[in-house]
This record gives structure tokens, C-alpha cells and sequence, in this order.
């Protein structure tokens, strides 16, 4: 098992604010996202080292026990077996474990950073967690969302726990899709007492109008020639209420225009939004009336 320097990876220095390694983060995870490189298995590696990074990093108490770990992780772990403690907080997590803390993650990062608190929310279960677990099974229920409920965040009333009672689970904004938000204690009853967890594994479902990459939403625009043309002010839609964009002259067809912020929100730590991408269609008309014939001529006339 080797030692991921996450500092390395996000290409930031190990005193980097919270803001340099979000932007970091976000630069690299467009860079990367499998949606930009298909079929490009090393870019999908990347990528899942990216998100490990900022996991970690973004994460002021996991960051803290990730400094505290350092290189010689070796050394540390061996001193802290010895002493009963160490530098850090020991956790360990099956191969595929639920959540940020699970599948797609480095055998380093489920050694030492895939268990979570107590509570609920996303994350792979602790060691306590999966003993409970296998002794009272682990209850597993899909939620299907919307895009606008994961723009706006969500509840879903779900059974679980003793005598199959509802609960109100509150799901955050910016979810993705095949997350999976844990609720400690309201699993499948324990032979000693003891519930295991219910998960509730998301599915995001397609939208008519948006495409999601990552936490940026794409969608299309048909637009008039003469915008293309001469430039101009357009209405594009947003999971909320339209928005104006500005076209510059000589748009062509296929060009996508960015409007910042106005994606979905993202998880990380400080909050965010991605952008809206908007690609552009040109309207080219099908028919010309004699007078708009005669415009054109001339405009190929003048070598256009």
C-alpha cells in the first residue's frame, strides 16, 4: 500500500488555503472527468485520485490527521500499534464501502480515512459500524431524485428501524448520482439489541432539458442567425428561473458559452456552484422572402 501525497496530486503547497485547494480541485476535476476523456482509463483514474484528494484535504479534521500521518505513515502506524494510540484515528473499511468512503478510493484512503462519525450522512461505516452492521444487516432502500431536487436539496420519507416506522432523511444539495446517504440505527434489527444501517442509494433521474457533468449543467440553445451574426442578449433556461447571457458576434453553431455559478451546488467544503454551459444552436432560415434574398446577395457580393 503506498502513500498518497494529496498535496502532489491537487498540485497545491501543504499550507494552501481551503479557496486554492477548492480551485485547485475543480480545475483538475473538469480536466479529468470521464465525461471530457471517454474511454481514457488513465484520465478515470485520475480523476477518482483527484476527488480522494480533495476528500481529504477539504475536510479540516481529515486534513488534520493527514498532516499528522505524513510520509513515514509506516513508522507512525507501527509506534501507534505499540502505544495502544497514535497520531491518528485508526478506521477500517470493506473493499466497496458505502459512500465518499467506499468504492473508487485508494486501499490508503479506506485504511485510514473511510470511517465516519456517528449520526447519519455520507460516508462509509467504522469498524463498530461494520461489526454492528453484521450483526444486525445492513437495510438498503433507492430514492430517485429529480435535478431540481438536487439543485435545491430534498427530504424522503423512508420505513426503517423498529416496528418499520417513517423517517424524514434530509438530502443535501449537489448529491450524486449513486451516492449513498446512511442513517446509523435503522438497519435490520441485531441479535444483541443493536441495528444495524439503512442506506439509501440515490438515483438521479434524467432531465429534459440538462445534461449534469459533475456539478455542471449543459443544455442547448437555438438561437437566429442575425444573434449569431451580430451578437446580442439571450434567455437561456436554469433549474430555477431563466437567466440572460451575452452572445458575441461571429458565434457559431456548436460553440458553448459558460454562465459561472450557475450550475449545481457542490459538496466540498465552503460551498459553491458549478456553471451552466450552454451550446449553441444557429437557426438557419429554411425560406427567404425576395427582400431578405436580396440582403444576402449583397452580402456575398461583399465576400460573405
Amino acid at each position: 500500500m503506498e502513500f498518497e501525497d494529496y498535496y502532489k496530486t491537487l498540485g497545491v503547497a501543504r499550507d494552501a488555503t481551503p479557496k486554492e485547494i477548492k480551485d485547485a480541485y475543480r480545475k483538475l476535476a473538469r480536466k479529468h472527468h470521464p465525461d471530457m476523456n471517454k474511454g481514457d482509463a488513465r484520465a478515470e483514474a485520475r480523476f477518482k485520485l483527484v476527488n480522494e484528494a480533495n476528500e481529504v484535504l477539504s475536510d479540516p479534521e481529515k486534513r488534520r490527521r493527514y498532516d499528522e500521518l505524513g510520509a513515514h505513515w509506516k513508522e507512525n502506524q507501527a509506534a501507534g500499534a505499540a502505544a495502544g494510540s497514535g497520531p491518528f484515528t485508526w478506521h477500517s473499511a470493506r473493499p466497496g464501502a458505502a459512500g465518499f468512503g467506499g468504492e473508487g478510493f485508494s486501499d490508503f484512503f479506506r485504511t485510514f480515512f473511510a470511517g465516519g462519525g456517528g449520526g447519519g450522512g455520507f460516508g462509509a461505516p467504522d469498524l463498530e459500524d461494520l461489526l454492528g452492521a453484521r450483526a444486525g444487516g445492513v437495510k438498503e432502500q433507492t430514492v430517485e431524485l429529480t435535478l431540481e431536487e438536487v439543485a435545491h436539496g430534498t427530504t424522503r420519507s423512508v420505513t426503517g428501524g423498529g416496528r418499520q416506522k417513517k423517517l424524514e432523511v434530509r438530502i443535501p444539495p449537489g448529491v450524486r448520482d449513486g451516492a449513498r446517504v446512511r442513517v446509523a440505527g435503522h438497519g435490520a434489527a441485531a441479535r444483541a439489541g443493536r441495528r444495524g444501517d439503512l442506506f439509501l442509494s440515490v438515483k438521479v433521474l434524467p432531465h429534459e432539458r440538462f445534461q449534469r457533468r459533475g456539478d455542471d449543467l449543459l443544455t442547448r440553445v437555438v438561437i437566429p442567425l442575425t444573434a449569431a451574426v451580430l451578437g446580442g442578449e439571450i434567455e437561456v433556461p436554469t433549474l430555477s428561473t431563466p437567466i440572460s447571457i451575452r452572445v458575441p458576434p461571429g458565434t457559431a453553431s456548436g460553440q458553448t458559452l459558460r454562465a459561472r455559478g450557475k450550475g449545481l451546488p457542490t459538496m466540498d467544503a465552503g460551498g459553491g456552484r458549478g456553471d451552466l454551459l450552454v451550446a449553441i444552436d444557429v437557426a438557419l432560415p429554411k425560406t427567404l422572402g425576395r427582400r431578405e434574398r436580396e440582403l444576402f446577395e449583397e452580402l456575398r457580393d461583399l465576400g460573405h
